[in-house]
């Protein structure tokens, strides 16, 4: 974790968050753009959290670093993946995002992804290398995290199709035992069961 009790945000951070296009254009060629505000938190990273795509590109063309970690674990590539913020998400895998990389809840950027349901996240994701079959603190995966989390919904079911031709593992418990399929019993989800059976799930 970055040391942050000096830290305090500087013009370039502030010109971020007031979505100054012209004033980051010219900031970044003089300010440091790696400096980090009092929740340890690059101007990239605040650019991300507004899913503001120019000036995030604007900064990472700067060279701003898309793996820096905030004080809570985040970086630009985990969060734009989490809240499906795609343009952003693009722009951090073409410029040296760490796929293996982890949230503070030890999940991979897939985990939220799905769970939040953003099905065109998941398929970025799944094309740029990024493990669905990764294993979270909770003891869940992307999928077992899409049927625990989600709502059974058609866009869940969706997500769920997507990981698994993606080579989700069906059969992978939670840290209890628990299956994806007997999760989707359990809540009477009856698409992702016929779904997850259809691909070999065993209880």
């Amino acid at each position: 974790m970055i040391n942050t009790n000096n830290a305090k945000s500087t013009p370039l951070h502030e010109a971020v968050r007031n979505h100054d296009v012209k004033k980051v254009m010219e900031l970044v060629k003089t300010e440091e753009i790696e400096a980090r505000d009092e929740q340890g938190r690059t101007a990239l990273m605040i650019a991300t959290q507004q899913n503001h795509a120019k000036i995030a590109k604007i900064l990472i063309f700067a060279g701003a670093d898309v793996n820096a970690k905030d004080n809570i674990q985040d970086t630009p590539y985990l969060l734009a993946g989490a809240q499906g913020y795609n343009d952003i998400l693009k722009l951090t895998l073409e410029h040296g995002a760490n796929i293996k990389d982890t949230n503070r809840f030890g999940g991979n950027t897939i985990i939220p992804a799905a769970e939040k349901g953003h099905p065109e996240t998941v398929k970025i994701l799944l094309k740029a290398g990024v493990d669905p079959n990764h294993i979270n603190k909770l003891g869940w995966t992307a999928l077992l995290e899409t049927i625990i989390l989600g709502n059974g919904s058609p866009l869940y079911t969706e997500i769920a199709d997507i990981l698994i031709k993606g080579g989700a593992d069906v059969n992978i418990p939670d840290g209890e035992g628990v299956t994806a399929l007997q999760h989707a019993k359990k809540k009477g989800y009856q698409e992702m069961v016929d779904l997850l059976i259809k691909a070999g799930a065993k209880e």
